[in-house]
């Protein structure tokens, strides 16, 4: 069993390194750790799907709530899964369509197929909010 954590919070001045910076720690740093996990930035907000042991998850999170270049963090889910919906991935980002129209046909092909309904329909309605 395994742990899934949702949430989004608020980074409303990060420059595209600084996105990408956070991305290649992921990657790092989270292989070691057993997280696996997606990250999608709107130019306002992150929303990142963790994935992995509880206790791993529940120190991640301390550090992310420690980091100052995003603020606001809301936990949208937390629950238990059976298997990972992400397993390949140490940390994913997913790029949204520039076109408002096109985010939600597309977003819907990138996302993992084992992704809960309830936890896609979530991600979806995020990437159309901007």
């Amino acid at each position: 069993m395994y742990s899934q954590y949702l949430y989004i919070s608020t980074a409303p001045s990060l420059s595209r390194d600084e996105v990408n910076a956070i991305l290649e720690s992921s990657a790092r740093n989270n292989p070691a750790n057993g997280i696996t996990g997606l990250l999608l930035y709107n130019g306002r907000n992150f929303l990142q799907l963790l994935e992995g042991e509880e206790g791993e998850l529940v120190s991640l999170m301390v550090k992310i709530e420690h980091d100052p270049r995003h603020t606001g963090i809301s936990m949208l889910d937390r629950m238990t899964v059976s298997k990972r919906a992400c397993p390949d991935w140490a940390m994913r980002r997913i790029l949204l369509a520039e076109s408002v129209e096109k985010r939600r046909e597309l977003l819907d092909a990138d996302l993992p197929k084992g992704l809960d309904a309830q936890t896609r329909k979530i991600i979806i309605n995020f990437a159309v909010l901007n």
